[in-house]
C-alpha cells in the first residue's frame, strides 16, 4: 500500500487525493484560498499550525496521521499517545472495567485498532474456554481477527464463517485505508494469506438487506451458540490510543445461547 512522502506538501497533496478532493473543494472546505493550498503543496508557503491543524481535521484524518502532518511541517505533535495502563487514563480504564463487568454473563472485550486483545470479561473467558477446550493459550498477544479467520484458531467451530471472514477483512481494509500504519498492512497481509481468504476480498457486496449486526454462529459438537455483536468506540478521543479503542459486546441471539451463558455466570 502507499503511502504518504514525509515533506508536509506532498503529504498533503497524497491526502487529498486519496479523499477525492480537488485543491478547491479542499481550499473552500477549510476556509483558505485555493492559491494558498497550491502553495502549501508545492512548498512555496509554509503553513502556519493551525493550519496544519484545520485541514487535517477537514480531511478528517486520524489523530495519528494528523500528528504524522504536523512533525512534516516542522511542529510539535498535538495529541497525546498513551499507554492504555497509563494513569492518566485511570478514569478510561474504569469505565472500561465497569462496562465489561456489567455485560456479564455475556462476553465483552476491549481491543485496539488492529483488532489486538487488551481485556476481556468473565463471559468472554467462558466462551473462550469452552472453544478452545483444554488446549493451552497462545503465547504472546492475542489478535481477534487472527483467532476467527485461522484455520488454527475458531474458524472451524463458525458456522457462517465467510461471513465473519468478510467483515473483517472488509473491516481490516478500511481500517488500512484510512490510517495506514506497518501494523496494520501486516494485520492485513496474515489475513490475505489465510485459506479462502483472498477469494473474500473480491467478493460482491451482499445484494440483500444485511442485519444491523454482526451474527457468529459457534457450533462445538451438539450445542450451538448463536451470538450477535455490536462494537462502540470512544467518543471525542482526545489521546491517539483511545482513538483507536474499540468495546465489543456480544448478545445471545436465541434463548439457548441465553440460557447457557447465565449458566456459564452462575
Amino acid at each position: 500500500m502507499n503511502k504518504p512522502a514525509n515533506s508536509f506538501g506532498t503529504r498533503l497533496r497524497w491526502w487529498r487525493e486519496r479523499r477525492a478532493l480537488s485543491q478547491l473543494d479542499l481550499a473552500l472546505e477549510a476556509d483558505t484560498s485555493q492559491r494558498h493550498l497550491s502553495f502549501l503543496e508545492s512548498g512555496r508557503a509554509a503553513p502556519s499550525r493551525e493550519m496544519v491543524l484545520r485541514l487535517g481535521a477537514t480531511l478528517g484524518l486520524p489523530l495519528r496521521q494528523q500528528n504524522a502532518l504536523l512533525l512534516a511541517a516542522g511542529f510539535a505533535p498535538a495529541w497525546r499517545e498513551s499507554q492504555l495502563d497509563a494513569p492518566q487514563l485511570a478514569l478510561v480504564q474504569s469505565a472500561l472495567d465497569h462496562m465489561l463487568k456489567h455485560h456479564e454473563p455475556y462476553p465483552a472485550l476491549v481491543v485496539d485498532r488492529t483488532w489486538n486483545l487488551l481485556r476481556a470479561n468473565r463471559g468472554a473467558a467462558m466462551l473462550t474456554s469452552f472453544l478452545n477446550g483444554p488446549a493451552e493459550p497462545p503465547p504472546g498477544p492475542v489478535n481477534l481477527a487472527d483467532v476467527l479467520l485461522s484455520p488454527d484458531g475458531w474458524r472451524p467451530l463458525i458456522e457462517n464463517w465467510h461471513e465473519v471472514a468478510l467483515y473483517f477483512l472488509r473491516d481490516v481494509q478500511a481500517d488500512a485505508f484510512a490510517d495506514p500504519s506497518a501494523e496494520a498492512e501486516a494485520l492485513l497481509g496474515r489475513l490475505l494469506a489465510y485459506p479462502d481468504v483472498p477469494n473474500l476480498s473480491r467478493a460482491p457486496l451482499i445484494e440483500e438487506a444485511p442485519l444491523p449486526v454482526l451474527p457468529v454462529q459457534f457450533r462445538k459438537g451438539d450445542i450451538s451458540i448463536r451470538l450477535f455483536t455490536t462494537i462502540a468506540t470512544l467518543g471525542t478521543p482526545r489521546d491517539v490510543t483511545l482513538q483507536g479503542i474499540r468495546i465489543e459486546t456480544l448478545f445471545p441471539a436465541d434463548e439457548p445461547t441465553s440460557a447457557l451463558l447465565r449458566s456459564w455466570g452462575g
